[in-house]
């Protein structure tokens, strides 16, 4: 297993394998939670499939962990020892007096900081330990990096509270500078390492606030989708609006210019946010389309509720205008001032 990685491939895996991990997890929630929350009184044996799609997401920990170590090309034991310390760190599992409990997806920056100490532990050991690897990964990276992620766990959740009190900050401002700056800052921070759901939970992010960080989120989706349209899978391009975005977040740190068209569409769809007084609440704010969540929110706390005019401005706040802005600046940068490639949103996945 003895290998040599460069800097630049160390931070690559990391960062793919969050991104992928992320939306592994995500997608199941995604499609079938709102689903299944509205039909549940009448079908009450969905609760099945929403106590499945809420273990997905509390797994987080563990599926990320072991992607980075096959991005590394770790063989199994190595691998699932990575995601044992991950899971182990990411706050997702709290332990109480009477067993374990599983709450959320857990910090994803102290994710994917103890998957980085449990890989650099592993490629320093290398092939030392010979035929007692079995014996020892598993225990080793779940008592040194998994033990140090969840010791520094607390201090890395103080990035997203600073970074939440910094946002808040926005909310004072008048509503329609508030509503593009929330839109295109939101817009950024899905493609990272930072949680929006944490931040928007933390700062009680509601109203016009929260439906502007939502349609931000949505333009990076259908952004991204649409921008590597013709590099990347269908399903893959699909991901990004029905998952997260997040699985552009190694791309994005790569090559940052590649969010100036998604920061662009940003800022015009929180234009209309403000314009349509689009609501949204703590919860929902940081999901954007993902399992309709933003847009159902948005119908439930409209002042005229579910009718035909607010189910029509929904669907061009969350849907219609991301994608025609996308297209728009799509064409402007890289057709009129061409900037950017298709081929600069290509994933491999």
């Amino acid at each position: 297993m003895t290998q040599k990685v460069t800097p630049r491939e160390f931070i690559m895996n990391i960062l793919n394998g969050l991104a992928i991990g992320t939306v592994i997890v995500l997608i199941p929630s995604a499609l079938l939670s709102e689903l299944c929350k509205a039909l549940l009184p009448t079908f009450p044996f969905l609760i099945n499939v929403l106590n499945a799609v809420n273990l997905s997401n509390s797994m987080m920990g563990i599926v990320i962990g072991t992607l980075i170590g096959i991005n590394f090309k770790f063989p199994p034991i190595q691998s699932a020892a990575v995601g044992l310390a991950s899971i182990f760190a990411s706050g997702a599992v709290n332990f109480t007096p009477d067993g374990m409990l599983l709450e959320g997806t857990g910090d994803i920056i102290n994710i994917g900081l103890t998957a980085a100490m449990a890989c650099g532990m592993l490629l320093f050991l290398g092939n030392k330990l010979k035929s007692y690897t079995i014996l020892v990964i598993p225990a080793l990276s779940l008592i040194i990096p998994g033990i140090i992620g969840r010791l520094i766990l607390p201090y890395i959740l103080k990035i997203t509270e600073w970074i939440g009190q910094g946002i808040a900050q926005l909310l004072d401002l008048q509503p329609l500078v508030m509503s593009i700056l929330l839109a295109v800052i939101f817009s950024v921070l899905i493609v990272s390492p930072i949680t929006t759901v944490g931040i928007a939970l933390a700062i009680s992010l509601s109203g016009i606030g929260s439906g502007a960080a939502n349609i931000g989120i949505c333009a990076t989706g259908f952004g991204f989708a649409i921008m590597g349209w013709h590099v990347n899978t269908k399903g893959t391009s699909f991901a990004h609006f029905i998952g997260s975005p997040k699985m552009s977040m190694a791309n994005a740190l790569k090559k940052p210019l590649i969010l100036l068209p998604i920061i662009c569409t940003a800022a015009c769809c929180g234009v209309l946010a403000a314009l349509w007084d689009i609501q949204g609440s703590p919860m929902s704010a940081g999901f954007g389309f993902s399992g309709l969540i933003g847009p159902i929110n948005y119908m439930n706390l409209a002042e005229d509720g579910w009718t035909f005019v607010t189910l029509l401005k929904s669907i061009i706040a969350f849907a219609v205008a991301p994608i025609a802005f996308s297209f728009l600046f799509k064409y402007l940068f890289t057709k009129v001032t061409p900037i950017l490639k298709e081929e600069d949103y290509y994933l491999n996945i």
